[in-house]
Parts: structure tokens; C-alpha cells; sequence
């Protein structure tokens, strides 16, 4: 199973892509779309364009995104938000079935703290894809959401089924 984890944002959208089989994971690629200032419109076209990009390039089966989380300032939850839904539009218009996780789901998932550093899920990235050097946290956040994924997969699979939610089997 090839994933596609993304990580929108309206400055710098992170993607990795990883192979899960079984309960291996093996590193494909990761890296940033860099989205140019201006005004909101063409830039959310730059984030289609990116990941459109980086599904012709890698032909991922299915992908996974981190849900938004409630900011501070209304107005960058709402920015972020409208990243988020371009990039899931992307994925969706390409065939691809899309899996939501929370911040605390993935680093739960990856760290085993919902309430890691980001450094924390850096070192783990790196460790568990066996990576020469420390991601980017935009790619290493990415990155993240695929192996969650992964890990979502693997236990649905071996429980014959059975859901996550909130953390916990169900």
C-alpha cells in the first residue's frame, strides 16, 4: 500500500509518501510545495497544482491528512482550513480515498505521546523510515500522518476490522 500523508499550509505544504506492507514501512519520498505570497486564490491553486504533482510523480493508493485544529486567531484557522480543503479536493479529484487524523492521533501513532515536540516526531520519522538524516518537520509531520495511517491499517486489518476512535480501539 503506497500512502500519501499531507500536511497543508498556505506558506509551505508538507507530503511524504511511504509503502506499508505488513508492518514494514519503507520510505518513498517527502519534501515541501512552496506556496508564493499574494493573494488567497492563486495560492490555493499553487497547492493543487503541488500535489497533483506529487500524485502523477509517485501514484500513492490512498492518502491521509491531519485535521485542523481550532487556532487562537479565527481568521488562520479559517486560512489553514481553506489549505486543507484544496489539498483534500486535489486528493479526492485523483481517486484517492482520504483518512483524517487528529494531531494527538498521529503523534500518538508515531511518538506514543499525543503531546510530542515536534523535534520528538522528527527523531521517530527518521527512525522509523530508517532515513539518513531529520525531515523537515512540514515533510516529517507528512510523513507522520502516512505512518499513522499505516499503523490505523495494520490494526483494523489484524482486528478484523475493529475502528480507532479517540485513541482507543473500538
Amino acid at each position: 500500500m503506497r500512502i500519501l500523508g499531507i500536511d497543508p499550509g498556505l506558506r509551505l505544504t508538507g507530503f511524504g509518501v511511504i509503502d506499508a506492507q505488513g508492518g514494514t514501512l519503507r520510505y518513498v519520498a517527502s519534501g515541501v510545495i512552496r506556496i508564493p505570497a499574494g493573494s488567497l486564490p492563486p495560492r490555493l491553486k499553487s497547492i493543487h497544482d503541488g500535489v497533483a504533482e506529487v500524485i502523477a510523480e509517485y501514484r500513492p493508493g490512498i492518502a491521509a491528512a491531519e485535521i485542523v485544529f481550532v487556532n487562537v486567531n479565527p481568521k488562520s484557522t479559517l486560512l489553514l482550513g481553506q489549505a486543507r480543503g484544496a489539498a483534500i479536493t486535489t486528493l479526492v479529484a485523483h481517486g484517492l480515498a482520504v483518512h483524517e487524523y487528529t494531531a494527538l492521533q498521529v503523534k500518538q501513532a508515531v511518538v506514543g505521546f499525543g503531546r510530542a515536540a515536534k523535534p520528538q516526531v522528527q527523531a521517530m520519522v527518521q527512525r522509523l523510515l530508517r532515513l539518513p538524516g531529520v525531515p523537515s518537520t512540514d515533510a516529517a509531520d507528512a510523513l507522520a500522518c502516512a505512518i499513522c495511517h499505516a499503523h490505523a491499517a495494520a490494526m483494523t486489518a489484524a482486528t478484523g476490522g475493529s475502528r480507532m476512535r479517540g485513541g482507543r480501539l473500538r
